[in-house]
């Protein structure tokens, strides 16, 4: 019963925190196949590899050493931030790579990375809450795994990767060789940096105070990423006023559709579309206008690339098709 509880609290949360993720790219949404691709990534290959990895190093160093603390220090402070942030950045390297036309913006990135942490997330808060909660300490111990671990800290794998998603992003969006050369690194120090620090700062402190401490640091840290992330939402909505509006002097969607498209909540049209029948083709109608002025932004950004021309003459095709029928 306790390990299907471990679970349950494990991965749901995980699902919800990832849904709230997707909900928050309100312009130009990734595929759900990818993004959960992403996700088990980040279950099997991520939190597999990182177990077998951390376990690892702590007995080669107990083995050196004899030391328990030093093989704890060893696996908590360095180890572990360097290997989970490696194994969980892969898989946006994967999709940075075999999927770039999907790799739109800093947002996207966020997007990718968070999605995999969450993964991450969910069987290590499975292995906590299991073992550290339940065996240890019982049905008490549980209940506190579970509030430590989902309620408290269950943003911090999601904010640590999404620095290499900023990382990766930033190398695909800019046309300059040295910050394309960079970024990538760098964004993946921040995130071993900053997983580091969450791991190490509170137990040197120690105590009750050193945790709440540590707990005030992480969300300062959320606060900074949430701002930043309102920041992106907004661009990309920059995005989508600019790039539109020749649809709307062409004729191609009514002013009405574009107020939609550019608007931050489209419950109302949602629900309009729900009830006339026309939910498919008015959701895929208002993502494929994201689309397109992401493409038509990274034209005239970045160049032909890899065909941005065609992609455009593609999405303005399904776009003709589906106005008529989409909700505004």
């Amino acid at each position: 019963m306790a390990l299907i509880g471990a679970f349950f609290f494990g991965f749901v949360p995980m699902f919800l925190f990832a849904a709230f993720v997707n909900w928050l790219d309100r312009y130009e949404k990734e595929p759900k196949l990818l993004l959960g691709a992403a996700f088990i990534w980040g279950v099997v290959i991520a939190g597999g590899g990182a177990y077998i990895l951390n376990t690892a190093v702590g007995i080669g160093v107990y083995s050196l050493t004899g030391s328990v603390n030093a093989a704890d220090f060893s696996t908590t402070s360095i180890a572990a931030p360097i290997i989970e942030e490696a194994l969980k950045g892969l898989a946006v390297l994967v999709v940075f790579f075999l999927f770039q036309n999907e790799f739109d913006s800093v947002l996207d990135g966020i997007v990718y990375g968070a999605i995999t942490a969450m993964g991450f997330a969910a069987i290590e808060n499975v292995l906590y809450i299991y073992r550290n909660g339940f065996q240890e300490a019982g049905w008490e111990g549980f209940w506190t795994l579970v509030f430590i671990r989902v309620v408290l800290v269950g943003w911090m794998h999601p904010f640590f990767t999404a620095f290499t998603g900023i990382g990766l992003a930033v190398a695909r969006m800019s046309r300059n060789l040295l910050v394309k050369i960079i970024a990538v690194p760098a964004g993946y120090t921040i995130a071993v940096l900053t997983h580091s620090f969450h791991n190490t700062f509170s137990s040197l402190i120690g105590g009750g105070g050193g945790f709440i401490l540590g707990l005030i640091a992480d969300y300062f840290g959320y606060a900074v990423m949430l701002g930043f992330i309102i920041w992106m939402i907004v661009n990309e909505r920059n995005i989508l006023k600019r790039n539109l509006v020749e649809e709307v002097r062409n004729g191609s969607i009514s002013q009405q559709q574009y107020n939609t498209a550019v608007s931050f909540f489209q419950t109302n049209v949602h629900l309009a579309a729900l009830t006339s029948g026309s939910f498919r083709s008015t959701t895929r109608f208002y993502q494929v206008l994201g689309e397109l002025a992401h493409k038509k932004e990274q034209l005239a950004r970045m160049g032909e690339e890899r065909g941005n021309t065609k992609i455009i003459e593609r999405l303005r095709a399904e776009m003709t098709l589906l106005a008529p029928m989409a909700k505004a």
